[in-house]
């Protein structure tokens, strides 16, 4: 799959007219990933170059948001990390279980695999009923998929076998009907999750949360996006809340560093130090 080259001085242009006709700040995103991600796109929609990208965006809304996605897109499967899952399962939920309500936020969830992973948590732990997922991403289309419910059959089996080793008690297929080669899951789980737009780059806090999880996504941003991600997720976590992040992701060097404590290492789970 042959790309066109193009310079940094293209890229960079095209970052600023991202912004200035739609709004979305790419500046400080990792540059090396996006450039990756750019040149994938222009190789898969044949496009000649980053001026034929420009003017497909400008002159096309619908294109911007296929754009978004293929900028964006995260690789996600259901209990990603199963000992990650069982550690949330066996040692974080139980810590939160004594709240009368538990407010969970997914950032930067994509087509939705983790959030119904952790709704089918919280159903087995009797708490699902007393919590709220939010599940928000910045596309429209993976929010759109994360919604219905609905994987590929074929995926089951991995999902299945991640379920059993993050500490599954039930037939995971029971969670979920097949029809047509694709596995919907039971409407019952969604009644709990909330779907919504986010920008991570852009809006601000919403909520405080007992437990946020954003795995994946800061890896693709620079040091100064990431510090600014951060803050953010500090300002919605509440005191003696949980911040989990992704198996290559720290907060070791950020400035909210200092008041959080690392509860496993391994699995990259911080909870907020009680500042009273």
């Amino acid at each position: 799959m042959n790309s066109p080259e193009f310079t940094d001085e293209e890229l960079n242009r095209l970052v600023i007219n991202l912004e200035d006709w739609y709004g979305y700040n790419f500046s400080n995103y990792a540059r090396a990933s996006f450039k990756r991600r750019v040149s994938r796109i222009l190789a898969i929609d044949k496009l000649k170059g980053i001026d034929e990208l420009s003017s497909r965006l400008k002159q096309d809304g619908r294109y911007v948001q296929r754009f978004i996605e293929e900028i964006t897109v995260n690789v996600t499967e259901m209990y990603r990390d199963p000992s990650f899952y069982k550690t949330i399962r066996d040692e974080i939920l139980p810590a939160l279980s004594p709240k009368p309500f538990i407010r969970i936020w997914h950032a930067g969830c994509s087509t939705g695999e983790e959030v119904y992973s952790m709704a089918i948590m919280l159903k087995e732990m009797n708490l699902l009923h007393r919590s709220m997922i939010y599940a928000t991403d910045i596309s429209a289309k993976v929010l759109a998929s994360a919604k219905e419910g609905r994987f590929p059959l074929q995926q089951m089996k991995l999902f299945s076998e991640n379920y059993l080793k993050a500490g599954g008690r039930q037939d995971f297929s029971s969670y979920y009907s097949a029809n047509y080669g694709y596995a919907k899951f039971d409407e019952s789980l969604k009644k709990n999750i909330l779907f919504a737009s986010h920008n991570l780059v852009s809006d601000g806090s919403f909520n405080e949360f007992q437990l946020l999880f954003c795995r994946n996504v800061l890896i693709y941003f620079d040091r100064e996006l990431q510090n600014k991600v951060l803050s953010l997720f500090d300002a919605s976590i509440e005191q003696l809340g949980f911040l989990a992040l992704g198996s290559r992701e720290h907060i070791k060097f950020s400035g909210i560093a200092n008041r959080y404590t690392q509860w496993n290492e391994k699995e990259r789970i911080w909870r907020k130090r009680n500042s009273d």
